[in-house]
């Protein structure tokens, strides 16, 4: 039986989509995301509405332009791309777009292109983020160490929207120790929605994600694949790795701060071996 937390990557639609997950199909409050695999020349529009609006340029190259939005100017960029694949090096290049601007993206090349939204925070703005902007951290040791690339961090300019990558070599553990963020409790705990986006070096690969609760009215294990969405609407969430496969997860998160203040499952706190970014 498929978990209610899974959402498996299909063939691509007229508008290149292989997965996809929002409010209504979540059942949460802030978060959206689509995967787009697109050839050269093809184009996805987003009409303006309410949410704030973030483009990643995961693999290969593209085209974003940002229509003017409410007291906030928009942007055209060329050229955006910094790998062929999410396991190269380099981080990707984002543009954020403040609520109320049309977007529009179009592939250079074959293209991997991932948009996320959610409702407009008091912060509104649209930019560029460019690769070389974004700080990599090599977090955790021995059979915790993974590689986090800081997209778009609570400290980081923008409305809602957090976003991060991590890159978790075969049979390690990642997302650990367990930790949530389902509680809005300040400083102690923040409310954030938070979804996974999995690729894998080989594509025959996958992961196991637990997200369960202290109470275990939520527990489920889930087996996600290349291209898969696990959507994480409460609890703790850690991510184990069989050996062979290095894998690669993007978290976009919202929720009703950009604080990103989390409790670890206590009877695992003893294994905590990194600080926590600022927010």
């Amino acid at each position: 039986m498929t978990s209610p937390l899974l959402r498996c990557a299909g063939p691509p639609d007229p508008d290149g989509v292989v997965v996809r997950t929002d409010p209504a199909d979540a059942g949460w409050s802030y978060v959206s995301f689509a995967v787009h695999r697109l050839a050269p020349g093809a184009v996805v529009r987003r009409p303006a509405d309410g949410d704030e609006v973030l483009v990643l340029v995961l693999e290969g190259r593209a085209g974003v332009t940002v229509a003017d939005a409410p007291a906030v100017p928009g942007g055209s960029w060329e050229g955006l791309g910094s790998r062929e694949s999410v396991f190269d090096r380099p981080p990707p290049p984002l543009v954020l777009a403040a609520p109320g601007a049309d977007v529009s993206v179009i592939a250079e090349s074959d293209a991997l292109i991932g948009i996320a939204s959610a409702p407009g925070g008091t912060t509104r703005i649209t930019r560029l983020i460019e690769s070389d902007g974004i700080h990599v951290e090599e977090r955790g040791s021995g059979v915790t160490a993974r590689r986090v690339h800081h997209l778009l961090p609570p400290s980081a300019e923008a409305g809602r929207l957090i976003a991060f990558e991590v890159f978790t070599p075969g049979g390690n553990w990642s997302s650990y120790p367990p930790h949530k963020h389902d509680t809005e409790d300040q400083p102690r705990e923040s409310y954030i929605e938070e979804l996974y986006f999995y690729r894998f070096a080989k594509a025959q690969g996958y992961a196991l994600q637990r997200v369960y609760t202290p109470d275990r009215t939520l527990d489920e294990i889930i087996a996600p694949q290349d291209a898969d969405l696990v959507l994480v609407p409460r609890g703790y969430h850690p991510v184990g790795v069989p050996a062979g496969y290095d894998c690669y997860y993007l978290n976009i998160m919202a929720g009703h701060t950009r604080l990103w203040h989390f409790t670890i499952d206590p009877e695992h706190a003893w294994l905590m071996d990194w600080s926590p970014p600022p927010s």
